[in-house]
């Protein structure tokens, strides 16, 4: 089902983000007092009395950006516009009209759509009187609202239902899948999802570090909705140049554990480094189903073969051992839906449900391997039966003699069997063991 869409539009730092959060009611957008902090489309889905919209942060407009990314944020911008149904103009009551002011405003008469203006920063009622001069922008009277302390935030939500209120705005679709798209910098990730998406959604660029929120764009593949999430490219702490970089890191983090399937972008002309390592870890600590993609594969496939790079992998990343390997090279789209159709298999494994007999049946025939004799210990360890407690993860909780003898190598060795008898043989499996009382 297609909403209606709402895009917040302004110059740099007039408080576009902190709006986004106010009416989101979370943290969605970084906010920082550095200008220039959002550069791509940052949406998320609003509710109030059954209406549903979807709401957009966009960068600055006219932002002067360090990475001369300021073309890229416009193109972001314009598109949000030619999408909108409707458009939040945000000002700086402080500040008074500014040029850049005049060059928004003039971009919005262009199209035909509607446009509600508001004044931020208006944290007292003294300052409202000062709303009066944004009239000369052409958009009637400019709300005041005060995103440091929501004030007319509700105001503001009654005035976008009113507008959207003739538009189709039903709840929309709940996605089947959330795909977490994580790696080190410049490793591909906007590229992939653009390509998954089919359009510019997010901005591509060969400057490092360019994508800084978590972005979960929404699309359609075979009738079904999925939300992909990029992620700010990780490097390493210790070289996080400021708040932003921590608070992008952050939210890769929290992709990682809210995502059904982690893509896992790794940049085949270079060697696996600390930070893949550390991802690899974080994934596999979190149980999360995962496709190891290994991107720009035409410039690394006449040094190696596909053969050759998936041993390594084994070799320098053991604990992502149950992960498939997709090659791809997505600033080409190449095997970009083939990867979307594996990461649809993989969910189906996680969050497939296994009959108590047919669990026990694969359990029978580990016992019957006698392995993980302990010498030394009193006892060998015993499993009498084992249930399926939850899914994505597949949890698998034994009943055991002594939970103390099912050490990490022999859960990993039961772990390694389940995974050949059972059809979860590609995603990670969860064991538990709980002391079996008679």
């Amino acid at each position: 089902m297609t909403i209606a869409r709402v895009a917040i539009i302004g110059r740099p730092n007039v408080g576009k983000s902190s709006l986004l959060n106010a009416l989101a009611g979370q943290m969605i957008s970084i906010v920082e007092a550095t200008a220039g902090v959002t550069r791509d489309r940052v949406s998320t889905i609003i509710e109030k009395d059954d209406k549903y919209f979807e709401l957009v942060d966009t960068g600055g407009y006219g932002i002067v950006d360090a990475d001369q990314l300021g073309d890229h944020i416009e193109s972001q911008i314009r598109q949000a516009i030619e999408s909108a149904d409707v458009v939040v103009f945000m000002v700086d009551i402080r500040d008074g009209v500014t040029p850049l002011d005049k060059t928004i405003a003039q971009l919005l008469r262009r199209e035909d759509l509607k446009v509600i203006g508001v004044a931020n920063k208006a944290d007292t009622a003294r300052m409202f009187p000062q709303a009066g001069e944004f009239t000369r922008l052409g958009f009637g009277e400019f709300l005041c609202i005060s995103t440091l302390n929501n004030l007319n935030k509700s105001v503001l939500l009654e005035k976008i239902i009113d507008e959207i209120s003739h538009l189709e705005s039903g709840k929309p679709d709940e996605p089947v899948m959330k795909i977490a798209i994580v790696g080190k910098r410049n490793a591909g990730k906007s590229t992939l999802l653009n390509a998954m998406v089919g359009e510019e959604r997010v901005i591509v660029s060969e400057t490092p570090g360019t994508t800084r929120d978590a972005i979960d764009v929404r699309f359609q593949k075979d009738g079904k909705t999925i939300v992909a999430i990029d992620t700010a490219g990780v490097r390493k702490k210790g070289k996080m140049s400021d708040s932003i970089e921590f608070y992008s890191f952050v939210r890769a983090e929290r992709s990682i554990k809210s995502a059904d399937v982690v893509l896992f972008l790794i940049d085949s002309t270079l060697d696996i480094s600390q930070i893949d390592k550390k991802l690899a870890k974080l994934i596999a600590d979190e149980h999360k189903a995962c496709i190891i993609v290994i991107n720009k594969w035409d410039l690394a496939k006449e040094q190696a073969s596909t053969e050759d790079y998936e041993d390594y992998l084994t070799k320098v990343l053991p604990v992502m051992k149950y992960a498939p390997i997709a090659f791809t090279t997505a600033k080409d789209a190449k095997n970009v839906q083939s990867v979307l159709d594996l990461a649809a298999e993989l969910f189906k494994q996680a969050t497939t449900t296994l009959s108590t007999g047919r669990l026990n049946k694969a359990f029978e025939a580990i016992r019957a391997e006698r392995a993980g004799s302990k010498k030394g210990q009193a006892g060998r360890p015993k499993i009498y039966y084992a249930t399926q407690i939850a899914v994505n993860p597949v949890t698998i909780l034994m009943f055991v003699n002594k939970p103390q003898l099912f050490d990490e190598n022999y859960k990993r060795f039961i772990i390694n069997k389940l995974q050949t008898l059972l059809p979860v043989g590609e995603v990670p499996i969860r064991l538990l063991a709980r002391a079996h009382r008679k």
